[in-house]
């Protein structure tokens, strides 16, 4: 009896930690301030029937000419994508449709863009999308940028 409350213990405390951990990652990413939740699908071909799938949640962060995507569900401190301003094409925007409605948050707005080559789809708020519009066509004078 007193070892399988010493084991449920421990397991208990390491979800506690664990959840800590997330939180705690979460704010040193957002600490900087000019963050945004994102999610991404990288990769998608150009007629996708992938309905909801490949979607990953995350949180974005502006980082000078570059644009830092991070997992929520992740422990490192790395980001998991870095998009660079001068390489983004944005192909057009879009609402999610049949299953992407429930992998995506509600009020999310999708944007196709070309990244290097690699096709690849943000999902965020009107907002953010607002907000990453605007730092890319606020590059700085010489640099192109290709925004539909």
């Amino acid at each position: 009896m007193v070892l399988a409350l010493t084991v449920c213990g421990i397991v208990v405390a390491l979800v506690v930690v664990g959840l800590f951990v997330f939180g705690l990652r979460r704010r040193l990413i957002q600490r900087s301030g000019g963050t945004f939740d994102a999610s991404l699908r990288w990769d998608t071909p150009e007629q996708s029937d992938a309905g909801g799938k490949g979607w990953a949640y995350g949180v974005a962060r502006y980082n000078g000419d570059r644009v830092e995507w991070f997992r929520v569900f992740s422990y490192s401190p790395r980001p998991r994508r870095i998009l660079e301003r001068s390489a983004i094409e944005v192909a057009g925007r879009r609402v999610p449709e049949g299953e992407e409605e429930l992998a995506l948050l509600s009020d999310h707005v999708i944007l196709a863009c070309l990244h290097r080559g690699t096709r690849l789809e943000l999902a965020m708020s009107e907002d953010a999308l607002t907000g990453f519009l605007a730092w890319l066509e606020a590059a700085p004078p010489g640099q192109r940028v290709n925004v539909a």
